[in-house]
């Protein structure tokens, strides 16, 4: 049984610096670096970002396709990966507080109006504009899983307000979610929107979540409010989001996550003031992911539950 590295994003990680970081910890194990060009029966075990179209056919012995991430839509909507091909995704401490971290700077950014003063400082002009108090300021978390747990906990740990939302409740008594206002299923979620400055939303790309922000929930937002998206793409339908922020039903919109990416170069979100892009950022190093990757390889050798195996049915 050997490992298949196929990452394809050269600006992140090459195959061979994450098979450098791997090695150490599964030795004796044939690692190979894809894309594979002829068939492999020995791979058991493919650790991609995606997974490319012809890659599966080329795996005949392949029984578990590992996530470098957390997203797996992607992967599970390739009509190639065989049914009984499992799939596990990754829950790096690091990432999670670095989209906790992109969060917070976003938010900063408006509550200081550093925007602001950094053009007057190019112009010239002396204009003192008294920052926004976080205890005066509302922020939702939508998604309060392993990375919105963690955005809810920073933002309730410099002493915002913080209302969380998931479509299923949370346990009170979860100490990652203390100071936080838990609230859940769709009937919670338009009250919630209406009562937030920031809507930050880490929600994951299922059947339930896909196109959930459209025109009707838009309306709900407050006309101030600044949507942040970290979570999927296709959680936002677009040509609403931009119909709201023409028709000034919401103040901005802060993208780290598309339907298409690269984001193409004539989508009108680039060009929109009210919307600021960022080329899919927010979390970017594994760190102790690399470990999981490990771990993942050993249990599927063992025939060990996997850790963050995902139900393929349900899509997370």
């Amino acid at each position: 049984m050997s490992l298949l590295i196929d990452v394809r994003a050269p600006e992140w990680m090459t195959d061979a610096a994450l098979r450098a970081r791997l090695a150490p910890l599964l030795p004796g194990v044939a690692i190979h670096c894809g894309p594979p060009t002829r068939e492999l029966p020995d791979v058991a075990m493919l650790a991609a970002v995606r997974l490319h179209p012809d890659v599966a056919p080329r795996l005949p012995g392949l029984q578990l396709v590992q996530k470098l991430g957390a997203g797996v839509e992607g992967i599970l909507a390739q009509g190639e990966l065989p049914a009984g091909v499992r799939v596990a995704r990754l829950k790096p401490a690091a990432a999670a507080r670095e989209i906790a971290e992109y969060c917070l700077a976003q938010v900063l950014l408006r509550q200081r109006h550093l925007v602001r003063h950094a053009e007057d400082a190019r112009a010239g002009r002396w204009h003192r504009l008294a920052p926004r108090r976080a205890v005066e300021t509302t922020v939702a978390v939508l998604g309060l899983g392993h990375i919105g747990g963690q955005v809810a906990a920073c933002f309730a740990g410099l002493g915002f307000q913080v209302l969380g939302w998931s479509r299923r409740p949370k346990r009170p008594s979860e100490d990652r979610l203390a100071g936080v206002d838990c609230r859940s299923g769709p009937a919670a979620l338009p009250g919630l929107l209406g009562e937030s400055d920031y809507v930050v939303a880490v929600l994951p790309s299922t059947p339930e979540t896909r196109n959930l922000l459209d025109a009707r929930l838009l309306e709900r937002f407050r006309k101030e409010a600044v949507l942040i998206n970290v979570g999927r793409g296709d959680l936002v339908v677009e040509a609403d989001l931009l119909a709201a922020l023409d028709g000034g039903r919401l103040a901005g919109a802060v993208l780290d996550v598309f339907r298409e990416e690269p984001l193409p170069p004539d989508h009108p979100f680039w060009r929109h003031a009210a919307v600021s892009v960022t080329p899919h950022v927010s979390g970017w190093h594994l760190d102790d992911g690399l470990e999981d990757v490990a771990e993942n390889y050993r249990r599927l050798v063992a025939g060990r539950p996997l850790l963050h195996e995902v139900d393929r049915e349900a899509g997370y």
